[in-house]
């Protein structure tokens, strides 16, 4: 049977189900999903867009992506909030200690070189769950909705989920921005292409 949730219900049920993950666990699925992004796309000399986890809400560790991503000579750019706007700006990643963790518990750059969203190649999009179309449920505020429809057109959206799982969403809405690829811990997603950004 078909159990169709809100995106309300869905964030409480995968938040409660990352919270029973232990830190082996966590840490097993964040080097899975790393190797697997790694070997589906080449991110030698792209620019990419990385977000930095909330420990708090045991997000994968992207880290490991960062630090890869970094090793082969791509460009690392993490995402600032504004709050007031509910907007994201990216800034070149160039070493840890220009970090400060706002508010949210995210890590954010404190100061540094403002790149573009239309200059990315690649984007790490966090998430709790996908549809089998690649509509995600996030946090809920649209900070990523909005910034991805600023990427150019080529720009490559890539979801990294915890579990190997799909909900049916029942509150989807024009402003929702659709993924590319879908990284799980045991398998990469490919979404149909399409024309709405």
């Amino acid at each position: 049977m078909k159990v169709v949730m809100n995106k309300k219900e869905i964030k409480e049920l995968y938040q409660n189900k990352r919270k029973n993950l232990s830190p082996k666990e966590l840490n097993s699925i964040s080097e899975k999903i790393c190797q697997l992004l790694f070997q589906q796309f080449n991110f030698e000399n792209k620019i990419l867009s990385v977000f930095l986890p909330i420990e708090k809400e045991k997000e994968i560790n992207t880290y490991l992506i960062l630090n890869k991503a970094l090793s082969i000579e791509s460009l690392v750019v993490v995402p600032k909030m504004n709050e007031e706007k509910t907007s994201l700006k990216h800034y070149l990643f160039e070493k840890e200690s220009e970090l400060e963790i706002n508010t949210f518990g995210i890590p954010e750059i404190k100061k540094g070189k403002l790149i573009a969203a239309d200059r990315l190649d690649f984007v790490i999009v966090p998430l709790f769950v996908s549809d089998k179309k690649g509509h995600r449920v996030g946090y809920g505020k649209g900070f990523y909705d909005r910034f991805l429809k600023k990427c150019r057109t080529n720009c490559i959206f890539i979801g990294i989920s915890h579990f190997n799982s799909f909900e049916t969403i029942d509150d989807l809405h024009q402003g929702d921005v659709k993924l590319h690829y879908l990284i799980c811990p045991d398998k990469v997603y490919r979404f149909p292409v399409f024309d709405e950004k």
